[in-house]
């Protein structure tokens, strides 16, 4: 294929009416890295609840006034909140095209509410097609999830993400590649909080994948494979999906 034809299909890309989409995976699956490569691929915005949550603090909006009182608490942020600000992000223009939702939702009741609220509101739907939900699982066996998770180290500054159990190691231990900053463990990622993350994982997200499965939106991706191979497929199931 010719470099000619790759820009061609990369600016097309770019220009069509993806629609929705909602990547699914346990912790540790990539679906950061994934999200960010379909997001790079078709031009349309990776929407993560976390970066949502921070955002609406920061900002000091108030549903991130709200959200921040009980945070500092201790207690969980309610559906109603979270599902309040996910409804403010999807309204902006970048949205237009399309977008990735990375980290919701969690839960049958989240997945619910979405597809009412993707309805009500006609996304993605013409007088002649509608862009149905496409929903893409990242599947990884138990012991690789461990390898990646204890290894996973994070630039507190670009962002950029290393993992030193796996190939992406950084060229020197501990050191950013992109701007020589000092990488860090996550929190979460040390090994007595693991183990507890794979479990609430397993209790509250996968009645979700079967919730998906039962719908005929479900497709399932070796999150194992290279991170190119990953791409490819997800691109093709968005495409197929939504037959672009």
């Amino acid at each position: 294929m010719s470099t000619e034809t790759i820009t061609v299909q990369a600016t097309k890309a770019k220009e069509t009416v993806v629609g929705p989409v909602v990547l699914l995976g346990p912790p540790g699956a990539g679906k950061g890295t994934q999200a960010k490569r379909i997001s790079a691929h078709f031009g349309i915005p990776q929407i993560s609840t976390g970066d949502i949550l921070r955002d609406n603090i920061n900002q000091g909006t108030e549903l991130g006034k709200q959200a921040g009182v009980l945070m500092e608490r201790g207690e969980l942020v309610p559906d109603e909140l979270v599902q309040q600000m996910v409804t403010d992000r999807l309204a902006k223009p970048d949205c237009a095209r399309g977008f990735i939702l990375d980290g919701f939702p969690r839960t049958v009741k989240q997945a619910e509410w979405l597809d009412k609220h993707l309805a009500k509101n006609h996304f993605f739907e013409t007088d002649t097609s509608c862009k149905r939900l496409v929903v893409i699982q990242l599947t990884v066996e138990y012991t690789k999830l461990l390898g990646r998770l204890t290894g996973r180290r994070t630039c507190p500054v670009c962002g950029h993400i290393y993992n030193a159990n796996t190939s992406q190691r950084a060229k020197v231990e501990g050191i950013c590649d992109v701007d020589g900053a000092t990488l860090v463990t996550r929190k979460d990622d040390r090994d007595d909080v693991i183990s507890q993350r794979l479990k609430n994982y397993r209790r509250q997200t996968l009645p979700m994948v079967n919730y998906y499965a039962r719908k005929n939106r479900l497709v399932e991706i070796d999150g194992a494979a290279d991170l190119e191979v990953i791409t490819a497929a997800a691109v093709k199931a968005i495409e197929n999906g939504n037959r672009l």
